[in-house]
């Protein structure tokens, strides 16, 4: 009778911590988002703190915005968090997403080589300061990953006026290959090297090629004062109206996908939006420089 009593609360313990298990595991918020929120450090600040409040752990998928957009189409995750308002608009229009929230907003920068072989320190138009780059020939590193900086890109080079074509390169994301098509300036195999990578590869690329890319600038920050050794390269060009970045997050719709969590997608969003998760995206700081401003509506 003994060895069954004990057997028999066995059992029900092991039951105890099957539920128990089960419960902390519902508690998961798949999300995902562009590189740039993770590799500025942000989400390492952001995240436990949420978790601390709420119980709710936030699996992160960190990659360019148009893979992060298509994630949510197809249901993968509750939650996009991403940077490119057009197609973010397009994502809610279609029904994919419930509604975009603003969150957050940091500009664009064009950073190069401190001795600017190209020029662009003379301008603050970033459309002339592509246009330099491509009149000089010099090296420049697209990510070239369908990313919210990658479309920015894009559209620069569409403003200089310059004869574009479109190029498809395959990339991989998460172990998947996908196919990208883009716009990029005619005839510039020479100088122009699109390499299918996050913010923080890309940086590391043009740093080695001593050329320019463009930057969200919270990934810079982190990279020139954030990171030992730091990269060398410094903002060219910055300022300009175009360069503008603004973030927003979008709960994936469940009437298009109704499995996803979208209690759980409202807390974090509800959160991120409030008094506390605004000042903290405020306080958040490199070497005293402030990586985003907050911008819940």
């Amino acid at each position: 009778m003994i060895k069954e009593k004990f057997l028999c609360l066995g059992i029900g313990a092991l039951f105890s911590l099957a539920v128990a298990g089960t419960a902390v595991s519902a508690e998961v918020l798949k999300m995902s988002t562009t590189t740039s929120t993770q590799a500025s450090g942000l989400l390492d600040l952001l995240l436990p703190e949420f978790q601390k409040d709420t119980g709710i752990e936030i699996k992160v998928v960190a990659k360019g915005t148009g893979a992060a957009i298509r994630d949510g189409m197809d249901g993968n995750v509750d939650v996009i968090f991403v940077h490119a308002r057009a197609r973010e608009e397009q994502f809610v229009a279609e029904g994919y997403g419930t509604k975009r929230y603003p969150v957050m907003y940091n500009d664009f920068v064009l950073i190069g080589p401190a001795s600017d072989p190209a020029g662009v320190k003379a301008t603050t138009d970033a459309a002339a300061a592509f246009k330099a780059i491509a009149a000089a020939a010099q090296p420049f590193v697209s990510r070239g990953d369908d990313s919210g900086t990658h479309t920015k890109e894009q559209q620069l080079w569409r403003a200089t006026g310059l004869p574009l074509e479109k190029k498809s390169q395959k990339i991989v994301v998460n172990n998947q290959e996908k196919e990208i098509s883009a716009e990029a300036p005619a005839d510039s195999a020479a100088w122009y090297l699109s390499i299918g990578q996050g913010m923080g590869k890309t940086i590391t690329f043009a740093e080695e090629k001593q050329g320019y890319t463009l930057s969200d600038r919270g990934t810079y920050i982190k990279f020139r004062f954030g990171k030992t050794p730091p990269v060398d390269l410094e903002i060219v060009s910055e300022g300009d109206k175009a360069l503008a970045n603004p973030y927003g997050i979008i709960p994936v719709n469940p009437e298009k996908h109704p499995h996803v969590q979208i209690d759980l997608a409202t807390k974090w969003v509800e959160w991120l939006i409030s008094e506390k998760g605004q000042k903290m995206i405020a306080d958040y700081k490199l070497e005293g420089q402030q990586l985003f401003f907050p911008d819940a509506e």
